[in-house]
Formats: structure tokens, C-alpha cells, sequence
């Protein structure tokens, strides 16, 4: 009898996630600190909330879900479902209408966290992806939603970008909320699609919005998404609405005044921005850039908005009677990691350790010697992990990119003169170990 093939694990990852090496890591981490240093500086206070939230907890805001797993990663705990957050908003609502009485208000908060959404992938949009948060709670002044705004613009400038290659895109909610009326729409069903359709018109397009906001579409996977069933007469008013160049809202109006008085001009009034999340009220806002981003192929694609926001008065409310109207905007890290590093060079030094080789087990005690020595001087040093002759030594320096190996063998010791090779050059030197440090620092 044959015997069974064992069925290995599959070393390849689900659609949507990645694995992120050290020099994407290394920009992300820049961008971070760049963040941390505006936060401070606008005033904002840090927070970190659960991976993990009780799904009624953080509500079904993703419009057209209708399962507490369709959209999100969940699974029930017992009685209860559990979610991944789907984003950073509706943790911090339940966060502070747990500490309502302690937290001073307006409440000024900024979080970095992952986040996951059990949605389509695409390119540059995962499943899985680092969020910057900025939440101004407890205020109804739409200089919070401005000075949002200006905070974003001033991280962008700091992480390279000029003002030609981002802008800031308002509308409001309010102008979906009038354009309801004259349709004469109330299913909140058709509503969301509704929206939800809307959302994807700067990636789609209006011909294929259109498909959306009519009986549906038809991607070019196969997969079909249902369409709101507007009438084409409601379409086309939709459209001419949302083709306007001038603002009419209270809110928007009133925001473009605070601009000028902050000299803010990087942005621009478009109404067809709709920000797809169900609990915005007021003011919206969406950062986009204007520079091509190309996928893995170095094709230019459709990269579509790295962030935005909005106002949502009400959503601290769905946890009891709470005064507790609020705005805020995010940016997804991975998504402006991804199109920052074609846009630019980062001069980010990825270090690499000075290797000392192992010619002799018996003489580990003078590796270690001198690797106390670099590292005391805050030299990245190892003494080779593995059990390989020299050859192998060297082609794993080589490998790892390591500036230079340190050959101390039987020799070498009983002079007290380690042999350093610099693997750039291929010269090597013998030198006194109290003169090493310096040499390597000329080195690196």
C-alpha cells in the first residue's frame, strides 16, 4: 500500500496580507516619529485601545453589512461576537463614553494602531493595515475640523511631500443628506448602497458609479455588487449635483473662512467626495496624491485616497445620553508607506553588524571580548550564530551585508591584533584592540 502524502502547510498568505521588510519598516517608522512630533505639538494626547472590541461595541458602520462578520473578523465568545476594529473611530466612542466624567473636554486624542477589514484587497489596500488617528471629542467648533486639516497637511510636508503633490479634498454630509430629500428616498437600505456606491467614484469612475447607483455591477473578477435601484432621472440629478464648484452648506462655508485665516489654500471643494463610513454628520475631508503610483508590475494605477475623515456628532451617543459631538481624520500608514517610498529616496540607514568570525570554539571568551568592546561604543557587532567553516562565514557577511569581519584566530590572539576586512573594498587590516573601535567607525 502507498502510504499517504503528508499535506504540508502552505507558505503562501491570504489575500490582503503581507509581509513588510526592514526597509519599509524603517520609512513607516520615520513617518511615525514625524506624526508624534506634530501630535505633541498641536496638543493632542496619546491613547491605545484593544485590538480586539465587542462587535455591538464598535456597531456596524461599514454600509451594506449585514452580518456582525461581513466586513469585519469576527468570531463569538460564548454569548457575545468579538471583533478586530475595523478602524480607530469607533473604539475611541466606546472609549469615551467608558471614561466620560474623568476626560477633559474637548477631548484631544491621537492613536497609532492595525486595523482589519475583511474586504476585497487591491493594490496598495490590504486587509490588514497600520492606522494614524486624530480625534478632536466633545466639541462642536469646526475649527477642530479645520485645524484636522492643517495638522495633516503639516505630517505630509514633513515626510517629503511638497504642496503640488497632495490635496485635501472637503465636502459634507450634508449635501448627501439634501440630496436624499430630492430624491425622495428614506430606506436607509438604499441609502447606504447608495453611498457606499458614491464613495468609489475618484477609483471607479462615474460611468461604472453610475452601474452601482442603477441595478449594479459586474467587476472584472465576476464578482457582481448590487446596485441601489435609482431611477436614471435621480442619477443624473446625483451627478449634476455632485459636479458643483462652489459650496453651499453652512458648515463648509464657514470652514473655508477658518482656512483663510490659518493661510491654509492646499485643498479644494469637491462634493463627490463621500467618505464610505455610515456615521459621519458634517464636514468630510480626504487626502489625496497627485503623483502616479505604480504596482508591483510598474504599472500607474488608481491609488485613490491615503486618508480622511470627517464629523460625527453622534456616535458617542450609541452608548447612552452623551454630549460628546466630535471630528477626526486618520491616514493609513502602509498605504502612504507604500507610495512615499516610490516617490522618494529615504536616507534611512539600514544598520548592519560587524561580524566576527569563529575560527576557534576554545576561544570564545576573546569574541566576546571584542564584541563587548564595539558594542560598548554602540557598534552593531555578533559573533557568527552559526557553525560553518570560514568560507561560509564570510559568504553569510556578505549576504547579510555586514560593513565588515573581524579574523581573530590562534595567530592573531597571541599577537593581540585582530585582522579587519572590509567587505566594500577587500582590504584588510591588522590592528591593536585598543585602536579597533576607531577603525571600524572610519569603516561604517
Amino acid at each position: 500500500m502507498k502510504k499517504d502524502k503528508k499535506n504540508k502547510p502552505s507558505k503562501e498568505l491570504p489575500l490582503g496580507f503581507v509581509d513588510r521588510q526592514e526597509k519599509e519598516l524603517l520609512v513607516r517608522d520615520f513617518i511615525i516619529s514625524n506624526i508624534k512630533k506634530v501630535m505633541i505639538k498641536y496638543g493632542f494626547q496619546y491613547l491605545e485601545t484593544p485590538s480586539f472590541e465587542y462587535s455591538d461595541s464598535i456597531g456596524k458602520f461599514l454600509p451594506d453589512k449585514d452580518r456582525p462578520d461581513e466586513g469585519v473578523f469576527s468570531f463569538k465568545d460564548e454569548k457575545k461576537w468579538l471583533s478586530l476594529r475595523y478602524d480607530l473611530t469607533a473604539p475611541l466612542a466606546r472609549y469615551v463614553a467608558k471614561n466620560y466624567l474623568e476626560i477633559a473636554k474637548p477631548f484631544k486624542r491621537y492613536q497609532l494602531g492595525t486595523v482589519w477589514r475583511n474586504e476585497k484587497p487591491g493594490p496598495g489596500r490590504f486587509r490588514e493595515f497600520l492606522q494614524f488617528d486624530a480625534d478632536f471629542v466633545g466639541t462642536k467648533s469646526l475649527q477642530a475640523d479645520a485645524e484636522l486639516c492643517v495638522l495633516i497637511s503639516e505630517i505630509l510636508e514633513k515626510c517629503g511631500l511638497n504642496k503640488k503633490e497632495y490635496i485635501i479634498k472637503i465636502s459634507s454630509r450634508k449635501i448627501t443628506e439634501d440630496l436624499f430629500k430630492k430624491i425622495k428616498t428614506d430606506n436607509n437600505e438604499q441609502r447606504l448602497i447608495t453611498l457606499r456606491a458614491l464613495d468609489k467614484i475618484d477609483r471607479l469612475g462615474w460611468d461604472e458609479v453610475k452601474k452601482l447607483l442603477g441595478k449594479g455591477r459586474k467587476d472584472k473578477s465576476g464578482d457582481f455588487t448590487k446596485g441601489a435601484n435609482l431611477s436614471s432621472k435621480n442619477i443624473d440629478l446625483i451627478e449634476k449635483e455632485l459636479k458643483k464648484t462652489t459650496p453651499e452648506t453652512e458648515d463648509l462655508k464657514e470652514i473655508l473662512k477658518i482656512f483663510k485665516d490659518y493661510n491654509f489654500e492646499n485643498f479644494e471643494f469637491d462634493p463627490s467626495v463621500i467618505r464610505g463610513l455610515e456615521y459621519y454628520t458634517g464636514p468630510i475631508f480626504e487626502v489625496n496624491l497627485k503623483f502616479d503610483v505604480k504596482n508591483e508590475k510598474g504599472k500607474a494605477i488608481q491609488f485613490g485616497s491615503i486618508g480622511g475623515g470627517g464629523r460625527y456628532d453622534n456616535l458617542v451617543n450609541n452608548f447612552g445620553n452623551y454630549d460628546a459631538p466630535a471630528t477626526g481624520i486618520s491616514i493609513g500608514l502602509d498605504r502612504l508607506v507604500y507610495a512615499l517610498i516610490q516617490k522618494k529616496e529615504f536616507k534611512i540607514k539600514q544598520s548592519r553588524p560587524i561580524v566576527i568570525c569563529v575560527f576557534d570554539k576554545d576561544s570564545m571568551q576573546e569574541y566576546i571580548r571584542l564584541q563587548k568592546i564595539l558594542r560598548d561604543s554602540e557598534i552593531s557587532a555578533e559573533i557568527y550564530p552559526g557553525e560553518s567553516k570560514l568560507k561560509k562565514q564570510m559568504e553569510y557577511a556578505n549576504k547579510i551585508n555586514a560593513p565588515a569581519v573581524i579574523l581573530y584566530g590562534e595567530n592573531e590572539i597571541k599577537l593581540g591584533k585582530p585582522t579587519i576586512k572590509n567587505l566594500k573594498s577587500g582590504k584588510e587590516i591588522s590592528i591593536s584592540i585598543k585602536d579597533i573601535e576607531n577603525e571600524i567607525k572610519k569603516i561604517i
